[in-house]
């Protein structure tokens, strides 16, 4: 399956274990929770499906790449103690706790979860002398006499020998006390998550052109060359650090993180066409309404790799866009929470009340960083909430606003400025969606690029998101064209059908 399946059945699965029947007890008995194993490629995306499980579940996440471990960590220290045996006493060696049940039980001290993921990466690789204690906890879920609590999923990644060297293969008796899920690359699940996290658009266009370079492992005469999931991500991320500081990334950069020569030069050299044709069709004019009939009959002639690469680019700009709309709502969202919180608050001091809303939610925040589920776009939500808030007590001091009445006047002013802004980002990107629609409507007609045009947006998690809650008249109006055309073609395929049918019916009769 891939990794969008896979993901969704530890989903099920946790809930599964995690259910509980009237009396209090787990549905199924912890002897019966089989771990779980996941095998699949390298870079794929398994480690950041567990921390979407955990977050999405609200419980806890302890992760470890169990080839950083040896025997003594995993199990523990030994040590002498007395014990008394009929009546006569005993030398005998106990350990101390392991570092990774260890881990589960600071987890479940400092966030009071008591339920969560225990994910243990590379399960495979493991030292020989280390092996015989990770089947004996993946088959009884204990180290030595030590016990993994119950609500606690584990879940062990592993890649297959093809892609590692130092692989063991697990024997019959433990293969038959896990639940096996192989999963696989898959480009187009890829693509959903990169819109998601918003990986830069050279690298989506790119991979959309050239599917086939998504993921690749080759042995070849000079060693082990790669383009993974992951190396694409991580480029993603050093571009855009790139651009905001000015710095170049040429071929030599490029195949710092991906590892196949050829595919690195291929994309190095896209990105400088990413460049140039940013610069030639001046996509933020087009944005903005101000685009020359010389880049429309430019456009109109070019290779189709071409016109796929510039309606990446718009694309990219318009996901920009959205996003920082949909994160300002969501900006919003929460400050307005806060404020019902801090009106209800009675006749407090005002700027002790904020102070408290403050501290509570910088523990909100460390809470799910100890529990292993806070990811980029939470925590960046919740400091600029806190900074925020924050603010807002700083304001109050300084005008010296200590009536309960005046500072609720007062912060539900300086609150406007916050609706205002959603407003403005709504209004400017609700004009940069519409003339882009205008621009490719008179470079491509009713053309087929329309057609990918409205279904990228659609599948565009920032996009989909802004036509959702801001609406967009010509996307509607395309969408509704594309829906239209796709029933008449199922409507056409279905009689062209029946008469084939029939006409069998007949020459049988």
């Amino acid at each position: 399956m891939n990794i969008k399946q896979a993901k969704q059945e530890i989903a099920n699965t946790l809930r599964a274990y995690l259910a509980k029947d009237g009396l209090g007890n787990y549905l199924i008995p912890s002897v019966r929770q089989r771990p779980v194993l996941l095998m699949g490629p390298p870079g794929i995306g398994k480690t950041q499906i567990m921390e979407q499980v955990a977050a999405e579940s609200g419980v806890g996440l302890v992760a470890y790449t169990i080839t950083h471990h040896t025997r003594q960590s995993a199990i523990g220290l030994p040590f002498i103690e007395k014990r008394t045996y009929g009546g006569e006493e005993f030398s005998v060696t106990e350990y101390t706790m392991s570092e990774i049940l260890a881990s589960v039980y600071r987890l479940m001290e400092r966030t009071g979860l008591t339920e969560g993921i225990l994910f243990l990466d590379e399960i495979n690789c493991v030292s020989e002398t280390l092996a015989p204690m990770m089947l004996q906890f993946l088959q009884c879920k204990t180290f030595g006499n030590q016990h993994l609590p119950e609500g606690w999923l584990i879940v062990a990644a592993g890649n297959p020998p093809e892609y590692n060297k130092s692989v063991r293969d697990f024997d019959v008796v433990t293969l038959d006390r896990v639940k096996r899920i192989d999963v696989a690359e898959d480009f187009a699940v890829w693509k959903e998550y990169a819109r998601r996290k918003g990986i830069h658009g050279a690298v989506i266009s790119y991979l959309d052109i050239k599917k086939d370079n998504f993921y690749r492992i080759e042995t070849t005469v000079d060693g082990l060359q790669f383009a993974t999931a992951r190396g694409w991500e991580d480029l993603s991320e050093l571009i855009l650090a790139y651009e905001a500081l000015g710095l170049r990334v040429d071929r030599e950069v490029v195949g710092q993180y991906i590892q196949l020569p050829r595919v690195a030069k291929d994309f190095a050299n896209y990105l400088e066409l990413y460049y140039k044709y940013q610069r030639t069709y001046h996509v933020d004019d087009i944005l903005r309404g101000q685009w020359q009939n010389i880049t429309v009959l430019q456009l109109r002639e070019a290779p189709f790799d071409e016109k796929l690469s510039v309606m990446g680019l718009v694309l990219s700009r318009l996901a920009e866009a959205a996003r920082e709309t949909r994160r300002q709502d969501a900006l919003t969202t929460a400050l307005h929470g806060a404020l019902t919180e801090f009106k209800t608050a009675g006749g407090a001091e005002p700027q002790t009340v904020l102070a408290q809303l403050v501290r509570r939610r910088q523990e909100k925040l460390r809470q799910a960083r100890e529990a292993g589920r806070l990811d980029k776009e939470t925590r960046d939500l919740g400091q600029r909430e806190i900074n925020t808030l924050e603010d807002y007590r700083q304001r109050l001091q300084r005008e010296e606003i200590t009536a309960p009445e005046a500072a609720m006047d007062a912060v539900r002013g300086w609150f406007g400025g916050e609706v205002e802004k959603r407003r403005s980002l709504g209004a400017e990107t609700g004009a940069q969606f519409d003339n882009a629609f205008r621009f490719l409507e008179q470079t491509f007609g009713q053309g087929q690029e329309l057609v990918i045009f409205v279904t990228e947006v659609t599948a565009g998690y920032d996009t989909s998101w802004f036509v959702e809650n801001f609406g967009c008249d010509a996307y509607f109006r395309h969408n509704k064209e594309l829906l239209f055309d796709d029933t008449r073609h199922r409507i056409r395929e279905e009689i062209a059908a029946a008469k084939a049918a029939e006409r069998e019916g007949e020459s049988h009769a």
